[in-house]
């Protein structure tokens, strides 16, 4: 019997309560393990607080082909750490029990495919997570996780590039389900190549139009500057590498700290102007 989830439901209601706030939502990026389970489970406590909306939650994999250095890095340290997807999952379960915000999985198609998709989408069920962002698999590829996903009610975000072409960029936003991931310039992630925000205000025009799912730019987003520009445009702003770098070479309550005050600055930036 297949368990279901509120997940998609979840999610876009984080997105809701943040528009219904006058603001965007603020979706901040964490690699599991990374340095340690016990700093990614109080980092989880304290986004929530913070001022973050959702969370993707990054299962480490040895292959990242969208991550830049930061987040490859981490990836590394978390895999070092002994880091394993059971205890990702165990990780956000104990999180999703303490309140924390929606938490989506992010990953890549060869793990799930080696857990099983289905074992993976009952996993996330089971460990109250919202979906999972895969972001290897083009829109053509996505019909087994749809098909895992949907009756369980997890999300599936999807990506659209600069270089998507127009015709195919809303597709996948009406194929998405949770929110459209927004990628602000080419190249993969990292805080150091500032986002191109010139072509994205003409674009998210036009997806609006095509689906009502909300959208987020990611890919370069690091500063309160960065965020509100993205939270202008868009329906929020997702900060990975920025945030990574932040507490790198900390763990405990040292990361937490640098984490707290990273995303309170952050926050001030996702007010919309009147």
């Amino acid at each position: 019997m297949i368990g279901t989830s509120n997940g998609v439901e979840r999610v876009i209601a984080a997105f809701a309560a943040a528009k219904s706030a006058g603001r965007g939502a603020l979706v901040p990026y964490l690699c599991a393990g990374d340095p340690d389970a016990a700093t990614t489970a109080a980092l989880l406590d304290t986004l929530g607080p913070a001022g973050s909306d959702v969370i993707e939650l990054g299962i480490p994999y040895g292959d990242p082909l969208a991550d830049g250095p930061t987040v490859a890095a981490a990836a590394q340290r978390a895999l070092d750490s002994g880091t394993t997807l059971e205890q990702v999952l165990a990780l956000a379960a104990a999180a999703n029990a303490r309140g924390a915000p929606p938490i989506v999985a992010f990953t890549y198609f060869n793990p799930i495919v080696q857990f099983g998709l289905e074992r993976f989408a009952d996993a996330l069920v089971e460990a109250g997570m919202c979906g999972a962002l895969v972001p290897d698999v083009p829109l053509e590829e996505t019909a087994a996780l749809q098909a895992a996903f949907e009756p369980r009610g997890l999300a599936l975000p999807l990506f659209i590039a600069p270089t998507t072409p127009p015709g195919r960029a809303v597709a996948i936003a009406r194929a998405s389900r949770g929110f459209t991931y927004v990628v602000s310039r080419l190249g993969v992630t990292s805080a150091r190549r500032e986002p191109d925000f010139s072509w994205i205000a003409e674009r998210v025009g036009a997806l609006r139009a095509a689906s009502p799912e909300p959208l987020a730019i990611g890919f370069g987003i690091s500063t309160r500057e960065h965020v509100r520009r993205a939270c202008a445009i868009a329906d929020g702003a997702i900060v990975g590498s920025a945030l990574v770098d932040a507490y790198a070479g900390t763990s405990g309550d040292e990361a937490v700290r640098r984490v707290r005050a990273f995303i309170e600055d952050l926050r001030q930036g996702t007010t919309r102007e009147p």
